[in-house]
């Protein structure tokens, strides 16, 4: 039985970078480039930008060892003017520093990133709330979507459980009870966490965690890589409801 294809991809199909929506062998499924493997793309700034690399990777491992989504553990970063984005359902946009404001041409191909149905994870890597960061990333945000602010992500929001079943946004530290969203229409176009969600997935050169997670400890640590799960499960489907892509993989887990 063939899937219908993804609104979001739809949506990006049309985008100016040449083919973004590739089948699958076997035309079974529709999906982005490199034979529909999940792959995160990083976004270049001229601030720390690099530090969170080995957690993406990590992430991008575990989604593929507990669901059915195919995946190169891998971390690609590309400048927030590149065309290349569009290749990619996920984006991830860190630093523990200031953000420092991006030209006209990232401004514009971000907002066409976004608006094409693209999904940016902003993570702030500081870990205390009100960095510099954060102030900076707000201030960019601003001029990529004046027209969606950022809010609070209300806990029934199908990012909460569109894997696990959680209620905590828990990253390596828990500075911030909640996300915050950019919403276009009914969709969280980006998702802002003030927790360092890709430190607590990030290991060093031997496998080893590199961070403490406080206050939670590894409990704390388990919750994080679960909540970096459902953002990729987010990016990729949105509402798993609607799009039941992994359904049968999800009902088999809670079993």
């Amino acid at each position: 039985m063939r899937h219908r294809p993804f609104s979001r991809r739809a949506f990006l199909s049309g985008a100016l970078a040449a083919p973004l929506v590739a089948r699958v062998a076997g035309g079974d499924a529709w999906a982005f480039g490199d034979s529909s493997r999940f792959i995160p793309a990083v976004a270049q700034h001229k601030g720390h930008w690099d530090a969170r690399l080995s957690g993406l990777r990590r992430i991008a491992w575990e989604l593929q060892r507990r669901t059915s989504v195919e995946v190169i553990p891998d971390a690609r970063p590309f400048p927030l003017s590149s065309p290349k984005l569009f290749e990619y359902p996920f984006l991830y946009l860190g630093s523990d520093g200031e953000l420092p404001p991006l030209t006209d041409a990232e401004v514009e191909n971000l907002r066409r990133y976004l608006t094409f149905g693209g999904f940016l994870l902003a993570d702030s890597n500081a870990g205390t709330e009100g960095s510099a960061f954060d102030q900076s990333f707000r201030r960019e945000m601003a001029r990529v979507l004046p027209q969606a602010p950022l809010q609070p992500v209300p806990r029934e929001h199908v990012v909460y459980k569109t894997f696990y079943l959680l209620d905590v946004p828990a990253g390596r530290v828990l500075v911030r009870p909640e996300l915050e969203s950019c919403n276009l229409g009914k969709r969280a176009a980006v998702i802002y966490s003030q927790n360092d969600l890709a430190g607590a997935w990030t290991r060093d050169e031997t496998g080893t965690y590199e961070f403490e997670v406080t206050p939670g400890g590894e409990h704390q640590r388990e919750l994080a890589t679960r909540m970096g799960i459902n953002l990729c499960m987010y990016a990729l489907c949105l509402d798993y409801k609607d799009d039941a892509v992994h359904l049968k993989s999800i009902l088999e887990r809670r079993r």
